[in-house]
């Protein structure tokens, strides 16, 4: 059995009058990121950790900010797309390692409904952990310009 490792990173930055999606759901803030999508930093993460585990590329190559068929698109079907490629290359996904790095708003209410979004696509097979924390103030997710994930 071979074992791959993927790493995924993705910030998006913090802007009024859009929805703040994150895991897969919708968080109560009022603040939502900035993207060409829903901006959701933890799938986008996701998405890319699960490329480069299987030397795929990454999201952007995938799901170019420039095609217009993305704009607004749920990260919810890029994952999926993004599962059902790394399958058909004869991958399978054993666990996923997650962290979500924001000043506010608080994420441990939030965490469970995330990890049951990610693992409807993903399937209750995969063991999903999800930690958040804060940069104690510091740079742009400290001064709550950006939310990041890992």
């Amino acid at each position: 059995m071979k074992i791959r490792v993927g790493f995924g990173f993705d910030v998006h930055r913090l802007v009024q009058g859009r929805d703040l999606w994150l895991g897969g759901i919708k968080i109560p803030y009022d603040a939502g990121l900035l993207g060409h999508s829903d901006a959701d930093v933890l799938l986008h993460a996701v998405c890319d950790a699960l490329l480069g585990a299987a030397a795929l590329g990454d999201i952007g190559y995938h799901f170019p900010p420039s095609d217009n068929s993305y704009k607004g698109i749920d990260s919810r079907i890029l994952l999926e797309r993004v599962a059902t490629l790394v399958a058909s290359e004869g991958w399978s996904i054993g666990n996923i390692d997650l962290v979500i790095i924001a000043q506010a708003p608080k994420m441990l209410p939030y965490i469970e409904a995330m990890k049951e979004s990610i693992a409807a696509i993903l399937g209750k097979e995969v063991r999903i952990s999800i930690k958040a924390t804060t940069t104690e103030h510091l740079g742009y997710t400290g001064r709550k310009e950006g939310i990041a994930a890992q």
